[in-house]
């Protein structure tokens, strides 16, 4: 008899551990692009144009839209994940909170535009229920997923492009240029440097690939601070020596990527949902 009872609780615990890990909510993916995939729809060449094209319209007008694509929000609505998903990677400036996400949930088959405080006017419900319905529902119900992402976005960007935002920072989506841009400069006028600094000696090769490199990267667009700190670390680094810094083969430095993370906006609900 009291094998029996033994035998019950533990096959009581066992039924509620499996409704507890059943019930267990879908974590949050950690912000690391604008577009994160974790079903494996969208091919490399699919994400990075549209990472590309998000990014480019940041620099433009200031606004974060991310995308992101999950397997299941269950058991939870896709409303209450997205709305876990927009606290969490806060997209949109701070004070201006103009971010939006695109959520699909692939294996439930629901897709919501979640929409910042900020874009609320330019993305009302209704705006954004007539563009999961014409432009992203028809595509998916066709297999074709990619598409009716890429027209979803696209009807997004050209009704957010039309809010007067305020215009964005000269120093904004620099996280990008600091390393995609700012350190090959960096290398290339190092190695300059080294071979200069035998023919003029230190200082005159330093003075000129610091200003030579501060000079490129204001043309590329790094922000003030950028130019001058590209500038003043080539002449530092010239005139103390790092040649070994270039030449040996060890790992180390900078990888390539630069990451990307929300600015602080705040969301609250607003947006709409749809199935396919």
């Amino acid at each position: 008899m009291a094998f029996l009872r033994c035998f019950c609780r533990l096959l009581l615990l066992f039924c509620l551990g499996g409704l507890t890990a059943a019930w267990a909510q879908v974590p949050v993916p950690a912000l690391k692009a604008r577009v994160t995939d974790l079903t494996g729809t969208l091919s490399e060449a699919q994400r990075q144009s549209l990472e590309s094209r998000l990014a480019a319209f940041e620099r433009e007008k200031g606004a974060q839209v991310g995308v992101l694509l999950v397997p299941t929000v269950r058991p939870e609505s896709i409303e209450q994940y997205g709305i876990r998903v927009a606290e969490a990677w806060k997209l949109g400036r701070k004070g201006v909170d103009d971010g939006l996400i695109l959520l699909v949930a692939k294996n439930d088959r629901e897709v919501r535009i979640e929409v910042g405080y900020g874009l609320e006017g330019a993305v009302p419900d209704v705006v954004a229920k007539r563009i999961i319905e014409e432009s992203i529902v028809p595509r998916f119900r066709a297999g074709d997923m990619a598409g009716g992402i890429g027209a979803g976005v696209e009807r997004l960007l050209a009704v957010i492009g039309g809010e007067p935002l305020p215009a964005p920072a000269a120093d904004h989506g620099g996280g990008d240029l600091n390393v995609d841009l700012l350190f090959p400069i960096f290398m290339v006028a190092v190695v300059a440097g080294n071979v200069l600094r035998a023919l003029f000696g230190r200082l005159l090769a330093a003075g000129a690939c610091g200003g030579v490199a501060a000079v490129v990267a204001g043309f590329m667009g790094a922000s003030l601070f950028g130019v001058a700190g590209i500038g003043i670390v080539v002449f530092l680094f010239i005139l103390v020596g790092g040649s070994g810094f270039v030449g040996g083969g060890g790992g180390g430095g900078w990888s390539g990527g630069g990451g990307f993370s929300g600015g602080g906006g705040g969301f609250g609900g607003g947006g709409a949902s749809g199935r396919w």
